[in-house]
């Protein structure tokens, strides 16, 4: 770093990167805590220690092993939270076979997006959740499915396709299958029982660190979402990092609120308490307020992430003072801009006086920034920290692309261990995302201090440009949240015919906490520029978000829109 003049920072330390493979780390960590509890499931009831844990695992791998699956073929799961994700993820990581995470909420032509763009050649998938009919919608995609038999898919539409498997959380051992197409759980394990730990362990020898190991699909907010393809140097080593940066340890215990699907949960839940020899506990199959309530109580755990609509949602449930919090003391709030009103709560009403605020994306496997429980209070809610160890971060011009002087805003850049092999498939949007000199462009804006701390100011999409003043909808939101009647905020652009943008916030109040249009707005007053000043305030009950609680305010822009254009017909003059 050159003190005082760029805005770069380079972390080193005197930790080693790991220089091992998910699979040999995993038999590391079962060598050491044999006995620990691994994974507890509380919808289905089950608890696994690490031993169990790993003859689970080596099974599903052998079975896979044994009708032709291996090192470098695409395996995606398309299912919700369970103890078969975790499986399948490490299984996956035994034999080198690429898992292609697929998340739950996609329609039939999102699904099939998926299938092609990463060239799926298994899948494993559970019969339905709520209102979404997995088994159907497949079927509207392949109806060979009802007359192929399970181990002779040929499918028009996904070539590549071979194998689908299905299990029930509920009943995995389960071996009836309404459709001869699928392979049910029971059927594909019968298939590896022959498979010695010999031929396994070949298998995971021939596995090189650097080798592809899992494609995540980036949210798709805007445009059609991107294959991130990460290998296991990437996230075992995001894993391991961010687990030392918490202090976690094997005698902690995580709940996991977030989805498996995403990179929060698959690698800084699952693969961070697999790193450590931790508990990982799935509370729910998706996200409910009231289940990870009573985990935390009931399991004792010590760590609980989220995003922050998810703390929100746990501090503002009616049953919130029924639960004793008192184990907690860390965690990792991420995935959306975490306000420093928020935080405060966390830490004083959850008792959760160690939770800290990450920051990063997918294409950075994915954890880039977080703060420390020895940050000063300032730190800790108004920045996301430094960087993890052996990570460099800069702030470059938008336009020019040199790093600018501290203190001064731009788009914020990485480059290490962690940053992505690149976009599978896509060579012309990989060399877009990182240069020739190996920074990843993060597509958000922020600024850095003297010690390496940087505080995000907002995405570069999102920067609000009104009569030539640039605006940062985060500088806004951050205000909205210190008043008591606000519970959550979004606030964006809308077009205007004179300054080209105006602003726009989106507000849900708390519970029994009225407050008006005009409250709001002499609120704001009093503390930010009057350009700033939303012209248009909407009170709403809840926002369009993916599923990852991320809040989406281009749907708000089209929803808005669409109100204010209708109104404007219905007023005009017949």
């Amino acid at each position: 770093m050159c003190p005082g003049v760029n805005s770069y920072y380079h972390r080193g330390g005197n930790r080693p990167l790991l220089g091992v493979t998910i699979a040999q780390r995993f038999a590391d960590i079962v060598q050491r805590y044999p006995r620990n509890e691994a994974a507890v499931s509380i919808p289905q009831r089950r608890r696994l220690t690490y031993t169990q844990l790993a003859l689970a695992v080596d099974r599903l791998a052998g079975a896979l092993l044994a009708i032709g699956f291996g090192k470098g073929e695409r395996i995606g799961v398309w299912s919700t939270n369970n103890l078969e994700w975790l499986l399948i993820q490490l299984a996956t990581a035994r034999i080198g076979a690429i898992l292609v995470n697929i998340n739950p909420a996609y329609r039939p032509d999102e699904l099939a997006y998926a299938l092609t763009k990463s060239e799926i050649q298994g899948l494993f998938v559970i019969p339905s959740f709520r209102k979404s009919n997995y088994l159907g919608m497949l079927l509207t995609l392949m109806p060979e499915l009802d007359t192929s038999p399970a181990d002779g898919l040929h499918s028009e539409a996904f070539p590549m396709l071979r194998r689908i498997f299905v299990y029930d959380p509920a009943h995995p051992e389960q071996a009836e299958i309404a459709h001869q197409g699928f392979t049910s759980w029971a059927q594909l394990l019968a298939e590896g029982e022959s498979v010695t730990a010999e031929v396994l362990d070949q298998a995971s020898a021939g596995l090189d660190i650097d080798d592809g190991i899992n494609i995540q699909y980036t949210s798709g907010t805007t445009g059609s979402p991107k294959a991130v393809l990460l290998t296991h140097h990437n996230i075992l080593n995001n894993a391991y990092f961010t687990a030392q940066a918490m202090y976690f340890s094997e005698t902690d215990r995580l709940a996991v609120a977030v989805p498996f699907y995403h990179c929060f949960g698959m690698v800084l839940a699952n693969l961070l308490c697999v790193s450590v020899g931790a508990c990982l506990v799935i509370p729910c199959e998706h996200f409910d307020a009231l289940s990870v309530l009573r985990a935390v109580d009931e399991e004792k755990c010590t760590g609980i992430h989220g995003v922050p609509t998810m703390f929100i949602a746990q501090l503002e449930h009616p049953r919130f003072k029924d639960f004793d919090l008192s184990s907690l003391r860390t965690g990792i709030m991420a995935g959306a801009p975490c306000p420093p009103a928020l935080m405060q709560r966390v830490m004083q009403d959850m008792h959760c006086e160690d939770i800290l605020i990450g920051y990063g994306e997918t294409e950075a496997s994915p954890l880039t920034h977080l703060t420390s429980k020895d940050d000063s209070i300032d730190r800790r809610i108004n920045t996301v920290g430094k960087n993890l160890l052996h990570q460099e971060v800069k702030i470059v011009d938008v336009q020019t692309r040199k790093t600018v002087a501290l203190g001064q805003t731009g788009e914020i850049c990485f480059r290490g261990y962690h940053v992505m092999q690149g976009y599978y498939g896509d060579s012309e949007s990989t060399a877009k995302a990182i240069d020739q000199h190996g920074w990843l462009a993060s597509g958000d804006l922020g600024v850095m201090d003297e010690h390496g701390y940087v505080q995000i100011t907002g995405r570069l999409k999102e920067m609000i440009i009104r009569g030539g003043e640039n605006i940062y909808p985060r500088e806004i939101e951050d205000v909205l949240y210190t008043h008591p009647a606000v519970a959550e905020v979004a606030v964006f652009g809308m077009p205007d015919a004179y300054y080209g943008e105006e602003v726009m916030a989106w507000i849900q109040l708390k519970q029994d906490k009225p407050a008006g249009e005009e409250e709001i707005r002499a609120f704001l007053q009093s503390r930010i520029s009057h350009f700033k000043v939303p012209k248009f305030i909407w009170f709403v009950k809840e926002f369009p978000m993916t599923v990852t609680g991320k809040l989406q305010k281009f749907r708000m822009r089209e929803i808005a829109l669409q109100k204010m254009q209708k109104k404007k017909t219905a007023t005009r003059p017949k």
